[in-house]
């Protein structure tokens, strides 16, 4: 056959990736729906690690230390990870941890100005009669927020929590179901209030996992109030008491959190210390005694602090990667972090630390600013520490029509 035969067959098939395109590029955007949609933005950074991900713990030769506790976990809260923990998702009865949550709701309303340190909060029956530990109001009179958050925190009054809640939301059922919505914001997944003090009830129930991030998000959210936490002694109607807290006579670095005890919970304490600009949780239910629960913490909090460091990999709003963009006013956008990372690692392996950047490939514009496009995957000897949603820092709009056309057929031959 002469060669000129083959001549219009050549010159089509060398037209059709050109041809195609434009079918494309006409048709609409086709080529970009069937790119996976955006996630949502992901929710603040919680204390439970995302399945697959380990305990910092996992790549330490050095052990936790054995804890007579029916549960307990130490946790980093710069970095959100669970350094090490036992029987974390394990229901167990918080008792007068409860009052941290009390504490959040509380904090929250003073913050939106439903509720003012100076303001006058009248005693009920109720409150007045509520069983347990006391900061002794009496019933019928008016006493200051500012008075009734001491008598909550430092001398772990029940019958100043219920006036408290009474406050805020106008009966303690109310202010229940308040507590229950906030712990769902915050991803407390398997707990549930039924009253603001923590009295024994078979459906008031928590884990350790989930006070760790109670425990996170008053100490982020809530600084201006950590001295509530750390006060050592209140007095009030000529009645002194001292915090349950041990610790903060013990330890000079450690500035709350609150103690919880009853027959059937046992010993419990949430504590924080703070040493060098670094801030570890410890949190422990069920031990034998008022010294065990202290002594446990303390053991927990100096293992965190001396086997492990926190170190900063990258600075909120600063690219994590440069991600090619296909039919966009620009060849790349830059995908960052909404917040800081900081990583917690055994102490000396900084240097050895892994970042994966995992996004949907291709990436096509449009691109918003704020968009989730991934994720970052952060890794320590093939083991998976943590999981960050990777953004889009700065919006990339699309390609005029020639730009769009040629970046889909660079795309048929990739």
């Amino acid at each position: 056959m002469p060669m000129n035969a083959f001549t219009p067959l050549l010159r089509r098939s060398r037209l059709a990736p050109l041809a195609l395109a434009c079918s494309l590029l006409v048709s609409g955007a086709a080529w970009s729906q069937a790119a996976p949609a955006p996630a949502p933005a992901a929710a603040p950074a919680a204390a439970q690690a995302p399945a697959g991900v380990d305990m910092v713990s996992s790549l330490s030769n050095i052990p936790a230390p054995t804890l007579g506790a029916k549960a307990w976990l130490t946790l980093d809260a710069t970095s959100g990870q669970i350094i090490a923990a036992q029987n974390p998702q394990e229901a167990v009865e918080p008792a007068s941890l409860t009052k941290l949550m009390s504490a959040y709701v509380i904090f929250e309303a003073l913050e939106s100005g439903r509720l003012k340190l100076d303001q006058k909060v009248h005693i009920s029956e109720k409150a007045w009669k509520t069983e347990g530990s006391r900061m002794f109001v009496n019933p019928n009179t008016d006493v200051s927020v500012d008075d009734l958050l001491q008598g909550m925190l430092v001398q772990s009054g029940n019958d100043a929590t219920v006036a408290l809640a009474e406050a805020v939301a106008g009966s303690e059922s109310a202010f229940a179901a308040l507590m229950n919505q906030q712990a769902k914001a915050l991803g407390m997944k398997h707990t549930h209030f039924t009253n603001a003090p923590g009295l024994p009830d078979p459906d008031h129930m928590t884990t350790v996992e989930d006070l760790a991030i109670l425990a996170r998000a008053l100490v982020q959210r809530f600084p201006q109030y950590r001295h509530y936490d750390s006060q050592k002694e209140f007095t009030y109607n000529n009645i002194k008491q001292s915090n349950r807290n041990r610790l903060l006579w013990a330890d000079s670095t450690v500035d709350g959190l609150k103690t919880g005890h009853t027959q059937s919970a046992g010993y419990c304490l949430v504590a924080t210390a703070l040493r060098d600009g670094r801030r570890v949780v410890s949190v422990l239910v069920g031990a034998a005694s008022d010294a065990a629960r202290t002594e446990s913490s303390l053991k927990l909090l100096n293992w965190s602090f001396k086997n492990f460091d926190t170190v900063k990999l990258l600075d909120k709003g600063k690219p994590a990667v440069s991600a090619r963009v296909w039919e966009g006013a620009t060849e790349t956008a830059e995908l960052g972090l909404p917040e800081a990372l900081w990583v917690t690692v055994p102490r000396g392996r900084a240097d050895d630390i892994k970042t994966e950047a995992r996004y949907t490939q291709p990436l096509m514009a449009p691109l918003t600013e704020g968009a989730r496009a991934g994720t970052l995957v952060i890794s320590l000897d093939g083991k998976e520490l943590e999981q960050r949603p990777l953004l889009v820092l700065h919006s990339v709009d699309e390609a005029g029509f020639f730009g769009r056309l040629l970046d889909k057929i660079r795309l048929l031959f990739e």
